[in-house]
């Protein structure tokens, strides 16, 4: 259990092994960011992170948190927080809401990189979430990234922290 929590905390190995093409302090979008492992690990890394989720506990364990600006909303039934932003990243792990994809998309600058990673249909086998609203359809996070260029996608089952059913995808923006 101890294992699955810290797995929990630290960043995603998707996400770390993607890191690199970020855009040296760019800034960075972190979606329905929870606790921030994600938001901590960019701004370390000398990003202006912007860290966006509707659980205003989430966003308050942020506060003061170093280039990291937190911001509590509703990404699902209110505004888009971030429009006419751009982005040298979009990192999204564990979240789906699909009418968010073109959003995600137009917030990355030329040469932005999206790196999405969520749970997947058979992912019902393993746990939540069951629900196929919130499990990815096979290949859909590919089309989900229209022009952009893949840089890697993965549709596979885990063992760490869980098991899990789990679509990956890294992305390029041209230009």
């Amino acid at each position: 259990m101890e294992q699955e929590r810290d797995a929990l905390i630290a960043p995603s190995p998707w996400v770390l092994r993607w890191a690199p093409l970020v855009r040296e302090s760019g800034a960075v979008l972190d979606v329905a960011c929870g606790g921030g492992r994600h938001a901590r690990y960019f701004a370390g890394r000398g990003h202006r992170v912007d860290a966006v989720d509707r659980d205003p506990a989430a966003i308050a364990a942020l506060a003061g948190a170093p280039g990291v600006f937190a911001f509590q909303a509703d990404i699902e039934n209110g505004p888009w927080p971030y429009a006419g932003r751009r982005y040298a990243a979009v990192v999204v792990t564990n979240y789906l809401h699909r009418p968010l994809f073109p959003l995600l998309m137009s917030a990355l600058e030329p040469g932005g990189v999206l790196i999405y990673e969520t749970f997947a249909r058979g992912n019902e086998k393993y746990g939540r979430p069951a629900n196929p609203d919130f499990l990815l359809r096979h290949g859909e996070l590919l089309q989900a990234v229209g022009t952009a260029q893949v840089v890697a996608y993965e549709n596979l089952v885990v063992d760490h922290p869980r098991p899990a059913a789990l679509q990956r995808i890294c992305a390029r923006v041209p230009g």
